[in-house]
């Protein structure tokens, strides 16, 4: 008979450390180390710009750019939000900010509705030359920026909209309008057909069908599009600069002319902390939404 194994590791006899397992072990250890070294390279910018709006401008001024605050003051953010002169106006990025929300609130909220009304009518009520129209709205997310810069002026002067916040919201709905419909077109089409024609057979109506069956089963490309569209116009720079006068410029416009001004000794601190300001709500928004984008990307809000 052969001798017993009881001298055998238990690690051993049980097989839990055979090759393979070791082998997917140190991938695995291979890659949460470059999760961290990418988080790191991420999270570095954001956690200079909390450290240093912190920070006095004697201490900024003395180096360490990466340390801790040694004496932590809110000076900058107050100066910031309510008391820095951005050109010649003094009074910080407060009124930008409400700017900023009057304009993407209403533009997001308009231009998913009329996204979503269009994705379920491309999906779900076929019409000759739907595909046409279809593809005719895809090709208007390719169309850069800088080509419609001069015809939009004009169209909003003939508007009387030219420098208001009314304009920008408008700019900001028509230019939503092709994203959000491949977006809601394309999980549409994944919605059974058979709901639509039982419902038709009862005699329901198109915006019936519309807010009563499909749009309750869509809460994950709602989301998706209203991240999208919320990031996109908040964000933007080049229309609200070209589009916009003093008092009604959104907050990236105020954070750049903010930064860049020349009046006055560089206060570092002041700058970082209207960044922060100036990102927050994104940063919020995909704080308290994260997992339903993600949820929504991989659910069909993005196929086909």
């Amino acid at each position: 008979m052969s001798a017993p194994t009881d001298a055998m590791p238990r690690s051993n006899r049980s097989g839990w450390l055979t090759p393979r397992r070791t082998k997917a072990i140190l991938k695995r250890v291979v890659l949460y180390l470059l999760l961290a070294i990418v988080a790191f390279f991420f999270a570095g910018p954001l956690y200079i710009l909390l450290s240093t709006s912190f920070k006095t401008m004697p201490e900024i001024q003395a180096g360490g750019l990466m340390s801790l605050p040694h004496e932590p003051t809110a000076q900058a953010w107050v100066t910031a939000w309510g008391e820095a002169c951005i050109g010649i106006t003094c009074g910080g990025l407060k009124g930008y900010f409400g700017n900023s929300m009057v304009m993407a609130v209403p533009a997001v909220l308009i231009s998913v509705m009329i996204g979503a009304i269009n994705g379920y009518a491309l999906a779900k009520w076929p019409f000759p030359g739907a595909r046409f129209v279809f593809a005719a709205l895809v090709a208007g997310n390719f169309v850069p920026f800088q080509v419609v810069l001069a015809p939009v002026s004009v169209t909003l002067r003939t508007l009387g909209l030219f420098g208001s916040v009314e304009g920008l919201i408008l700019i900001h709905v028509i230019y939503g309008i092709p994203i959000t419909t491949m977006l809601f077109r394309n999980f549409f089409l994944s919605v059974p057909n058979d709901l639509i024609k039982a419902a038709r057979i009862d005699g329901a109506g198109f915006f019936w069908i519309f807010f009563r069956i499909v749009l309750p089963l869509s809460p994950s490309v709602i989301v998706v599009a209203l991240i999208l569209q919320f990031t996109g116009i908040w964000n933007d720079f080049l229309f609200a600069v070209s589009f916009s006068n003093p008092s009604s410029a959104p907050m990236t416009v105020a954070l750049n002319n903010l930064v860049n001004s020349n009046f006055g000794v560089k206060e570092y601190n002041v700058h970082m902390a209207a960044t922060v300001i100036a990102a927050a709500p994104t940063l919020i928004l995909y704080i308290l939404l994260g997992r339903y984008f993600l949820r929504g990307m991989t659910a069909g809000a993005v196929k086909g």
